[in-house]
């Protein structure tokens, strides 16, 4: 999966965003293989951050001076939050940018691939914890779901996964569906969990919605 996941990101022209009005960062889509399956290793953010208190993000932040690149950003930011080691991530590609829609950044994801199982060392003034999500899961018919904000007394609609009581939203939900449109095949079967597969797919009536091509389903998060 991982050779299949590079060509199809390297075959691609990523948007890249310039604007200097707004905040560079960068963050990491980590896959891993837990429990037989491809996983999505995300964090929720604590409540002591600046931006995005207690919302599902993925391991990143924003760039500093002494960055070579925003990639190193990312691998710094994944060391700082979670304990992971830049050489213990094989980076696959990089997705478009996505913008936030009230704070001003924008984020430039680089999608990698980690062992597990891994000893990941929190930053408890960071990060809350972390949630593994099945590749599957997210793939599968009725994941995606519209959300709408208000932002300046306007009603703006965009994606969300809602799981459990718990909500994937904003540019996180954005990046995940990017990166499920790029790495489900022409035929709309998805192909990044091992031995699940869906061929459904429902792009008129999640446009409408908001977000095209996503699907969506009720699966546990799995916690560490």
């Amino acid at each position: 999966m991982e050779k299949e996941i590079a060509k199809r990101l390297a075959s691609r022209q990523w948007k890249k965003i310039t604007n200097e009005k707004l905040v560079a960062s960068a963050v990491l889509l980590l896959l891993l293989e837990k429990d037989g399956q491809y996983q999505v290793l995300f964090t929720r953010r604590s409540d002591k951050v600046e931006h995005h208190k207690g919302e599902i993000s993925f391991p990143g932040g924003t760039v500093r001076p002494d960055d070579a690149d925003l990639l190193d950003t990312a691998l710094r930011e994944g060391a700082e939050e979670i304990g992971i080691a830049a050489g213990d991530v094989t980076i696959l590609g990089r997705l478009d940018d996505i913008l936030t829609v009230s704070t001003g950044f924008v984020i430039t994801p680089y999608v990698g691939i980690l062992p597990y199982p891994y000893a990941f060392q929190i930053n408890r003034d960071e990060v809350a914890e972390l949630i593994f999500v099945p590749l599957g899961a997210l793939a599968r018919h009725g994941c995606m779901k519209a959300s709408e904000v208000t932002l300046e007394g306007k009603e703006i609609r965009t994606c969300a996964f809602d799981y459990q009581g718990d909500r994937i939203w904003g540019a996180t939900a954005r990046i995940v569906k990017q990166f499920l449109d790029i790495t489900r095949d022409t035929t709309g079967r998805d192909n990044t969990d091992k031995g699940t597969t869906d061929s459904t797919s429902n792009r008129s009536r999640d446009s409408k919605a908001g977000c095209n091509g996503v699907p969506w389903a009720r699966d546990k998060f799995l916690r560490p």
